[in-house]
């Protein structure tokens, strides 16, 4: 079983920054391509940033130059660096990794984590 948690969500006015992380836990040989994405209330789930195994960063429009995504393969954690934060990233924030290696031939694909809570407010 793999398991992705993600941490770090909470609230922050308007400027302010946060970190998100996301563990994944389990037998794990080798992760493939991560992301966040966020989902605010009533609306559909949006990607936000992914990162591939070798370190290669794409961003979604809105959140270029503020946010910053990493990882550290050795701990099979991501970040989420969130910096000049404003009310519209306020949503449910939620990990994703497309494929996880589990073995020698046993792959885990579309694992999501529960979501962590950002809302920025005044």
């Amino acid at each position: 079983q793999v398991q992705l948690v993600e941490s770090g969500g909470g609230l922050v006015q308007p400027g302010g920054s946060l970190r998100l992380s996301c563990v994944a836990s389990g037998r794990i040989f080798a992760i493939n391509t991560m992301g966040w994405y966020r989902q605010a209330p009533g609306q559909q789930r949006e990607w936000v940033a992914t990162i591939t195994s070798d370190g290669s960063t794409n961003y979604r429009d809105s959140v270029q130059g503020r946010f910053t995504i990493s990882r550290d393969n050795a701990k099979n954690t991501m970040y989420l660096q969130m910096n000049a934060m404003k009310p519209e990233d306020t949503a449910v924030y939620y990990c994703y990794a497309d494929r996880i290696r589990t073995g020698l031939v046993d792959t885990v694909v579309n694992s999501w984590g529960q979501g962590t809570q950002v809302t920025v407010s005044s």
